[in-house]
């Protein structure tokens, strides 16, 4: 289990636009912004749910390779919602809405790509 997890974006507003519209579906909301002269550097933003954000981006140099971040959704339709969300703020299809049987029976899944690349997922482990 993990704490938190963050990583540098290319453009910090087009990424925040991005993750708003796409993890909304999935109960996840910007939290907590923190500029450059609070930390000493960066820029962030920080998505969670309740009072914990636990998916920061910031700015800063790029990755040079990509990563893969997984989202619990509720249930299939969130799933869904949030592939559709993902697609109209400007993210790329990875592998729409379905089982995934080789993950396990009930694996329920969509991928999208980030406006840098990185592969956004959200998951649905529940039957249908």
């Amino acid at each position: 289990m993990f704490d938190h997890l963050g990583f540098s974006v290319t453009d910090l507003n087009r990424s925040k636009a991005f993750y708003s519209a796409a993890l909304l579906p999935v109960g996840v909301v910007l939290l907590m912004e923190l500029t450059a002269e609070q930390t000493g550097g960066q820029s962030y933003a920080g998505y969670g749910a309740g009072d914990k954000a636990f998916f920061w981006i910031g700015d800063g140099e790029p990755l040079s390779g990509s990563v893969h971040v997984a989202f619990p959704a509720p249930t299939r339709k969130a799933v869904d919602a949030f592939y559709t969300a993902a697609i109209a703020s400007g993210g790329k299809d990875n592998g729409p809405p379905g089982l995934r049987a080789h993950y396990g029976p009930d694996y329920y899944g969509a991928f999208v790509l980030d406006p840098d690349g990185h592969n956004i997922e959200a998951v649905c482990r529940r039957p249908g």
